[in-house]
């Protein structure tokens, strides 16, 4: 869906009662740990939207040439197809502060290689559109990994480093 979609029905869901979920990602090669957070981050709430980097955003984040090995319409289309998930919205910046900006969901949760204490945007466990959830009203959660469950981990494994 587009944002403008989404920050509509999104306002919809909110003037019924609803809590809306908000979390992000690459989501490049989709495994259980993707899985787990995601409806971990779904608990939080009623109704849970992700955003997903597009491949241009994903090519900005340094993790490498290949990368993304999906193209952002297939990683769109199979976070959509998971129960836990209501709605995804891709985008182009490198972080996802205007889709924070525009939905303002009640609940902002990301995993827990990311910390909801940390206030310094320039922290690499910065949870970026933190201080504006709050300053809305909302909360910040940070939902456990999966260890050893990681698409850096499953790349390695297929290539044969690990």
């Amino acid at each position: 869906m587009s944002l403008d979609a989404i920050v509509s029905i999104a306002g919809g869901w909110q003037s019924e009662g609803k809590k809306v979920v908000l979390t992000n990602g690459v989501f490049d090669i989709l495994h259980v740990g993707h899985v787990a957070v995601l409806e971990a981050a779904a608990a939080q709430g009623d109704k849970l939207v992700v955003a997903v980097n597009a491949d241009a955003s994903v090519k900005h984040l340094g993790k490498g040439d290949a990368r993304p090995y999906n193209h952002e319409e297939d990683r769109a289309k199979l976070l959509a197809a998971l129960r836990c998930v209501d709605a995804v919205v891709l985008f182009e910046e490198d972080t996802p502060l205007k889709v924070v900006q525009a939905l303002r969901p009640d609940v902002l949760v990301k995993g827990g290689d990311y910390d909801p204490q940390i206030t310094d945007p320039t922290d690499v466990q910065y949870i970026v559109g933190s201080a504006e959830v709050r300053a809305s009203g909302g909360s910040v959660v940070a939902v456990p990994l999966v260890p050893g469950r990681s698409t850096t981990t499953l790349v390695e494994r297929i290539q044969g480093q690990a």
